[in-house]
């Protein structure tokens, strides 16, 4: 491995050759392919023969004008770029225009100029134009090695940058499903978000299981300035207690045993957005402490490290434990509840707006009749009867898979009463004796513990997988294969 020390603005800068960290994996610079463009045969084999020591590929061009077709073939680590081309020519003014070519064609290009002395004014300018650096001819070998390295690490990070751009854009197109409902109580409900969603104040969203606290929270994200910036969730019911901190604040390498590489907690990477943590009524006294030190200071500290990271996040909580007990200083930090719920907004569970049930049940008709490829399906009246006269333990979440349960299994394209299954029924797939007792046929007893567990823990995923003694994924994987 070579390490070159470089000096700019008085300030020694180590670049390591081989390799740098970015995102939290190893980037080797070697990988990339760089592109030198110079209308002088000299330069361009001198810099051929040098850097492809330390890259992949190094490809040459003497005429500017076929730059759009190499980029248009190869997504280039690093341009070098030279300033003139042709005899006499010194203005600078064919490096800007080709500059400003480059970047029209990829924003996020990498572009090195190549300067005399005499040009240093103009390439300056053309760093203000989106230039990265410029080197001087003639060029010292290691210089140059360090400053296309650093520019790969500053294509490389681009890249990243735009892949969470689009990952986010993603997330919050398929998280749009909208939160249905006219009845009193949720114009209520739904008024208030509209309000707290344009400020920057936190809000803890409460109410029980399945009652659509998530999309809530998308909502909010949706209708705020931040609403073009990440918006991360953390289900804080499935992070165990040892990687807490870590899950939130990230850690250094060789903070613990497993500890490979570097790791960016949720916090750092939400900075910009919004953070959602869901189920946070289950963080334990000793490390809300910790939680709270965040909110307060506006900066997170990652395990192992002595170094504090300012945050900038939007926090969205939620939970499904009643206020009341939230209150209860044995319980939860008061300090923390008060961070928390500068605006409070609680959804109602669905027994209590019946008069929704048959819009939010046709909604999900027509999207599982399109997922499963059905023709247009409908809810009969007495399906619908059945489904206001249900109670619903699991709300919104009970109701969407009860619908998609049924649209999969009809026989026909109006959903009755009988195609829905309402409550336990554990005589239903009993043996011949018909006695739960003397059920022995693995796949069903799989497939009713996992109803049960479902159900009693008003399809709160987390908790019915720690009930089951399953992962989270486990569950989900045997809850695809019985169609539950």
């Amino acid at each position: 491995m070579t390490t070159y020390k470089i000096v700019r603005y008085r300030t020694p800068v180590l670049y390591d050759i081989e390799h740098f960290q970015t995102g939290g994996r190893k980037v080797r610079v070697e990988d990339h392919q760089i592109l030198i463009v110079d209308d002088d045969e000299d330069i361009l084999t001198a810099g051929k023969l040098l850097l492809n020591r330390h890259f992949t590929g190094v490809e040459t061009c003497s005429d500017p004008s076929e730059i759009p077709e190499r980029m248009a073939r190869c997504d280039y680590g690093a341009i070098l770029l030279d300033m003139n081309f042709g005899p006499g020519e010194s203005s600078g003014a064919q490096g800007l225009k080709w500059l400003k070519t480059i970047l029209a064609m990829d924003a996020d290009a990498v572009v090195v100029l190549i300067t005399a002395h005499g040009g240093v004014h103009t390439a300056v300018e053309a760093m203000k134009l989106g230039a990265t650096d410029f080197v001087l001819k003639p060029w010292q070998n290691e210089k140059l090695v360090a400053t296309l390295s650093s520019a790969v690490k500053l294509r490389v990070s681009r890249g990243e940058a735009a892949k969470l751009r689009a990952a986010n854009t993603t997330m919050v197109e398929t998280a749009t499903e909208p939160m249905l409902g006219s009845s009193p109580a949720m114009r209520s409900m739904l008024s208030m978000l509209e309000r707290a969603a344009p400020t920057e104040a936190n809000v803890l969203i409460l109410g029980e299981n399945g009652t659509g606290k998530e999309l809530a929270a998308h909502a909010i994200h949706g209708l705020s300035g931040r609403r073009d910036r990440t918006f991360l969730t953390v289900d804080l019911g499935a992070v165990p207690e040892s990687l807490f901190e870590s899950e939130l604040f990230g850690h250094v390498k060789g903070a613990f045993t497993d500890a490979r590489e570097d790791r960016v907690g949720r916090f750092e990477a939400a900075t910009g957005g919004t953070l959602f943590l869901d189920e946070i009524g289950n963080i334990p006294l000793h490390l809300q402490a910790k939680l709270l030190s965040a909110l307060e200071q506006r900066q997170i500290t990652p395990v192992g490290s002595s170094k504090s990271i300012p945050i900038d996040v939007r926090l969205i909580a939620a939970t499904n434990v009643p206020l009341n007990d939230l209150r209860d200083e044995r319980r939860f930090r008061q300090d923390l509840l008060f961070r928390l719920n500068t605006v409070e907004i609680e959804i109602p569970p669905l027994r209590e707006r019946a008069e929704d049930i048959p819009l939010i049940a046709e909604h999900y008709v027509r999207l599982y009749s399109r997922k499963y490829s059905h023709e247009e399906m409908s809810l009969s009246p007495e399906a619908l009867s059945a489904l206001k006269g249900y109670v619903w333990p699991g709300n919104v979440r009970a109701l969407r898979h009860a619908v998609e349960r049924a649209v999969i299994l009809a026989e026909g394209n109006v959903l009755d009463a009988g195609d829905f299954t309402l409550g336990e029924s554990d005589g239903a797939n009993a043996g011949q004796s018909g006695t739960v007792d003397e059920e022995l046929n693995l796949e069903r007893l799989e497939k009713k513990a996992i109803e049960r567990a479902l159900t009693r823990n008003g399809y709160n995923i987390s908790h019915a997988a720690r009930d089951l003694g399953l992962t989270r994924a486990a569950l989900y994987r045997r809850m695809e294969k019985h169609g539950l």
